[in-house]
């Protein structure tokens, strides 16, 4: 019998063609062996980066219902966490933030992963009102946000040139665990991500990959989620799940892909043999006593 305990609610977008959002997450966390409770905030035939598509919404009520129908759902106490990503509008967030609040009254050690997902080097892709609602109703709920540096430098209000800036903005963001794409390399040609808690701050740092497929950062938030949660400790959790984005972006690089192939790489998303340069920054609050 399928042990259901560990269930993962993912709730995001989907595409129909590639591996973004939903499509990315649920498929990671299945494959590290999570039962997923999947649900949509928009469906797109692709990834807008691809060009121009319908857009199919959920009317605001209709998507308040359906968080009613998981509030009351029989099976509640089988989640163990929450992973939300990228959102349609203003008012999906407060829903979410319903059944947070819901699913903790259930379980107070619930994790909930969130991925602000509003934008990158360019500014917000998304509308203003969406983003302050994750920022207003989500990030102050959240065990682990797992924003790039771009989207941390929106919600903290100032460019971060630095890990050091990054670390702090980090810690002034609020949440307890912070996973940091697009950090600041400290390896010629690299990329890293930083993480920081309340006594680690790691940087895992892998090879650049020029013009890489959407989808990263939505992976390596369930990846990460996946291995916090089967206990792990954060260090080889970091280690591992970056380990596994790299060796996916690479072999996807390598045949030419425009989407992340997840499906021929699966033995990357649960035994990724890349190699991932970890470090040991100074923590913010060891600068302090400086």
């Amino acid at each position: 019998m399928q042990d259901n305990s560990n269930a993962v609610i993912v709730i995001s977008s989907h595409v129909i063609r590639g591996s973004v959002g939903n499509r990315a997450a649920v498929f990671a966390l299945e494959t590290l062996g999570y039962p997923v409770w999947a649900m949509p905030t928009i469906v797109l035939p692709w990834h807008p980066g691809h060009g121009p598509s319908t857009r199919l919404t959920f009317h605001e009520s209709d998507f308040d219902k359906a968080i009613d129908d998981l509030i009351r759902a029989p099976w509640l106490g089988e989640v163990k966490a929450v992973l939300t990503g990228y959102f349609g509008n203003a008012a999906q967030p407060r829903s979410v933030a319903r059944l947070i609040r819901a699913l903790r009254e259930k379980n107070p050690q619930l994790l909930y992963v969130c991925d602000p997902v509003m934008g990158d080097l360019g500014g917000l892709y998304i509308p203003q009102p969406t983003a302050e609602a994750i920022r207003d109703e989500l990030i102050p709920l959240a065990t682990i946000a797992t924003p790039n540096r771009y989207e941390l430098a929106w919600l903290s209000g100032a460019p971060l040139e630095t890990n050091n800036e990054i670390m702090d903005a980090a810690i002034a963001l609020g949440p307890p665990r912070i996973l940091v794409t697009s950090a600041v390399p400290m390896m010629a040609g690299g990329t890293g991500n930083l993480y920081l808690t309340g006594k680690h701050a790691l940087l895992a740092e892998h090879r650049l990959i020029d013009n890489p497929p959407n989808g990263l950062g939505d992976l390596l938030s369930a990846l990460f989620l996946g291995r916090i949660l089967a206990g792990m400790d954060e260090e080889k959790a970091l280690q591992l799940a970056t380990a596994s984005v790299f060796e996916i972006l690479a072999r996807t690089a390598k045949r030419g892909g425009d989407e992340l192939t997840l499906e021929t790489d699966a033995s990357s998303l649960s035994t990724p043999m890349a190699m991932v340069q970890m470090r040991r920054l100074v923590h913010p609050l060891q600068r302090a006593k400086r």
